[in-house]
């Protein structure tokens, strides 16, 4: 499935699953589904909405749900509210899915079945044994035919979507170019980054006088080890760095301004390649740092990022023709919530 497809999102289980990705109710990582067994009035086979002649039922709502839950991880019990508008949300994006699918048959892709058979067997392939893919479907609460169903469904739907509406979504070279000038600063520069490794003596800020004294002469005598040349700064910082760093021989990677405490960044970007600083004091210690690379400051040049641009600009008017092209179904389908 292709970037512009993707404005579709499968969600029925490993197919179609939501309809048009638009703004998801808020679900906090804090807040997590209640249960969500049906009561006895509450079957998977109840209708929740209809498209037509086409029924949603609860089962096939509750799927979704289930799935939009686990993208968001959510840790503690959703409040009756929330459950609300989380169902709500689904049964939207299910008759968005529901219209698309319904409007797709006519424009049906040659060898559809031979796709839909290709699809599936893919799917199928990414497991092991046929346990555990027989295990994967009984998670979802689908059999093999439920899942080819849904698979026919995402085939119909992302062949409308491709014939239909992503040929109207065109991009010009203006667009582009100011989208290119409005984000450069963002987007488009590579600020300097620096490579070091240190050697840390860490002492506890709150420590005293004498302990902060001892940490500061170790620091200096060991800055007097590296230049001197006698001992490698990397067995030094393995040997006596308190950082965990000191596995690696101190090295740090690759950092940019901002991301290190201010005292260590200005004395980093200070050097030269291979030099040396002094002791530079920090709320962590006392460090030695040692420059070992650098990468100039460098822009992403326009004919560079025009093939990227272009596709997000595409996939933003796409997703826009698509929610107007659900709407336009809408007005002229029969639609019905039955969700209480």
């Amino acid at each position: 499935m292709n970037r512009v497809q993707k404005v579709v999102v499968t969600a029925l289980c490993a197919a179609l699953i939501l309809a048009v990705q638009q703004t998801t109710p808020a679900v906090s990582a804090e807040t997590q589904p209640t249960d969500q067994k049906s009561a006895p009035s509450q079957q998977a086979a109840d209708p929740v909405a209809k498209v037509g002649n086409a029924v949603i039922t609860r089962g096939e709502m509750a799927r979704a749900e289930t799935i939009l839950l686990k993208q968001n991880q959510p840790k503690q019990p959703l409040t009756a509210e929330q459950t609300k508008q989380v169902e709500d949300y689904v049964v939207e994006q299910l008759i968005a899915a529901e219209l698309l699918y319904q409007a797709g048959l006519k424009v049906e892709p040659k060898d559809l079945d031979k796709q839909v058979a290709e699809k599936v067997a893919q799917g199928r392939s990414r497991f092991a044994t046929k346990e555990e893919y027989e295990n994967a479907l009984k998670t979802q609460d689908i059999d093999e035919k439920q899942l080819t169903d849904y698979t026919r469904k995402e085939i119909i739907v992302n062949n409308l979507i491709d014939k239909e509406i992503a040929p109207k979504a065109q991009v010009s070279d203006e667009e582009i170019k100011k989208f290119y000038d409005d984000n450069r600063e963002r987007y488009f520069s590579k600020p300097e980054q620096v490579r070091a490794s240190h050697i840390l003596i860490g002492v506890d800020q709150k420590a005293d006088a004498e302990t902060k004294k001892k940490a500061k002469e170790k620091a200096e005598a060991l800055l007097k080890e590296v230049k001197e040349g006698k001992k490698d700064f990397a067995e030094l910082a393995k040997a006596n760095s308190t950082c965990p760093s000191s596995a690696q021989g101190g090295d740090l990677g690759f950092f940019g301004k901002g991301q290190m405490v201010a005292p260590f960044e200005q004395a980093a970007f200070a050097l030269k390649q291979g030099d040396v600083s002094g002791v530079v004091e920090t709320q962590f210690g006392y460090h030695i740092i040692k420059l070992t690379d650098k990468k100039p400051a460098e822009n992403v040049s326009l004919e560079e990022a025009k093939p990227k641009i272009a596709e997000f600009l595409k996939n933003q008017k796409v997703q826009a023709l698509v929610t107007d092209y659900i709407n336009e179904l809408r007005s002229k389908s029969k639609v019905e919530k039955l969700l209480k």
